[in-house]
């Protein structure tokens, strides 16, 4: 029986990362831990704990303690907030997964997955159909560490043996939580903009394409990785993920779809220059073949069931 820790359980993505996997693996072999109260759905189904992944001797003795066999560390700084405290960022976000990759090879959760991000990449990496392979210089503090996570993940994979898998998640766009300080977070909030006040000022500018992904896709893929077979896996730093790519002008115009008098201005501030040296696009081939990586939702799908899931939540 697997027993399964999620680090960061209130955050965007262990939020509904935690209920998915209640639901294949039972509510009580799901550990739920965060620095903070984490959403009343978690703490109803499951066990909660507060846990600072920061501390390593307790992080260590939580994992022998309830016998965990798989590590979700979800622990980190986002992107725009990073680049306010660049140095403890890179601490935190550091800390927490050599805490995480330590921990997993001193017990028996040997399985751990971290997120990474198309921030690995930089302005000299080609910005369309980005490859799995290629130029990666990052000039932000949350992209510098993504990629020296993805250099140590794979280390503690050969030399240690820690089954490290990871994504290079796009933008993830949710109706169920608040951004979390993130570059791509304007695909998240128009929409609640959209529903509460038929307006949105956009801080990026409206040609600004990037890739994003619908949650409940990013969720069943990262599931469906741990859940693969590591004979399958031909890469052990980190899997290209694509999901779709659009502007704000693009997204803006499938709202009017649905509400005709929407409206939209640009207030581009420090995160243009984050979003203008990430991939407008990403070739995500070779997650697809070597784990079957897969989408469900486009503009028009992602669109329609925000708008009416959160008009729906609202009201």
């Amino acid at each position: 029986m697997e027993r399964i820790l999620v680090i960061g359980c209130s955050g965007q993505i262990g939020s509904e990362l935690v209920l998915e996997l209640r639901k294949t693996y039972g509510n009580d072999n799901v550990f739920a831990t965060d620095i903070k109260d984490p959403p009343e759905e978690i703490r109803e189904t499951g066990p909660f704990q507060i846990l600072d992944v920061l501390d390593y001797k307790n992080l260590l003795h939580f994992l022998v303690r309830h016998n965990i066999t798989q590590v979700y560390n979800l622990a980190a700084v986002l992107s725009g907030n990073a680049e306010k405290i660049p140095l403890q960022a890179w601490d935190i976000n550091m800390r927490a997964l050599m805490n995480t990759l330590q921990a997993a090879q001193q017990s028996s959760a040997k399985k751990l997955f971290w997120p990474s991000s198309i921030a690995v990449f930089g302005p000299t990496t080609p910005r369309h159909n980005t490859p799995q392979l290629t130029v990666m210089e990052p000039n932000t503090v949350y992209g510098i560490s993504k990629l020296a996570g993805e250099r140590w993940g794979e280390y503690f994979f050969n030399k240690y043996g820690v089954d490290f898998r990871s994504v290079r998640y796009p933008g993830l766009i949710s109706y169920k939580t608040e951004p979390g300080g993130g570059t791509t977070d304007y695909a998240v909030e128009i929409f609640f903009e959209a529903i509460k006040n038929n307006s949105y000022e956009c801080f990026l500018s409206e040609n600004t394409a990037l890739p994003m992904m619908f949650m409940d896709d990013a969720i069943k893929n990262t599931i469906k990785l741990m859940d693969a077979d590591p004979d399958t896996l031909s890469l052990r730093s980190s899997y290209n993920m694509a999901g779709m790519s659009f502007t704000p002008k693009q997204i803006a115009d499938e709202i009017r779809k649905h509400h005709p008098d929407f409206s939209i201005t640009y207030k581009p501030d420090f995160r243009q220059a984050i979003a203008d040296s990430w991939p407008a696009s990403i070739d995500d081939s070779v997650a697809r073949k070597d784990w079957g990586l897969f989408d469900e939702f486009d503009i028009e799908k992602l669109s329609s069931t925000m708008l009416f899931k959160i008009e729906e939540r609202i009201t």
